[in-house]
């Protein structure tokens, strides 16, 4: 095992105390980066069916584009979350479907724990926040 091997593993046990434990119902981790300003963590939704869809035959048709989301920064670091969604086909229909999710907060690109703290912190959301 290589150092950054060893190092990725740390990060790996790290995040899944960190981060709401929900996720690593749906998602696991994928890569992870780490420089001296950011950590980028890389999730790719398990390929488990939606329950709405559990009497349909469905065929995994890959993923969506990878969304972005910003969570609470981790010792002075941004934290970055690279999401990617899976897509199936509903057989039956020939419609493509996907799990819904809930974990942004609207209007931003950032999940909904640290959209509330910013907004407590600064009275309004970051999607609010004027450039100088």
């Amino acid at each position: 095992m290589t150092t950054k091997d060893s190092e990725n593993e740390i990060y790996n046990s790290l995040l899944q105390v960190i981060l709401p434990e929900d996720i690593f119902k749906y998602f696991e981790i994928i890569k992870i980066d780490v420089d001296n300003k950011t950590l980028n963590v890389y999730l790719d939704e398990i390929d488990i069916k939606p329950k709405e869809y559990e009497g349909e035959k469905l065929t995994s048709k890959g993923f969506h584009a990878s969304a972005v989301i910003q969570d609470f920064p981790i010792r002075e670091r941004t934290v970055m979350l690279h999401v990617r969604r899976r897509r199936w086909l509903v057989e039956s229909t020939g419609k493509v479907v996907s799990r819904d999710w809930n974990v942004v907060a609207e209007g931003t690109r950032n999940t909904k724990g640290f959209a509330s703290f910013l907004k407590e912190l600064f009275g309004q959301s970051p999607d609010k926040w004027q450039k100088s």
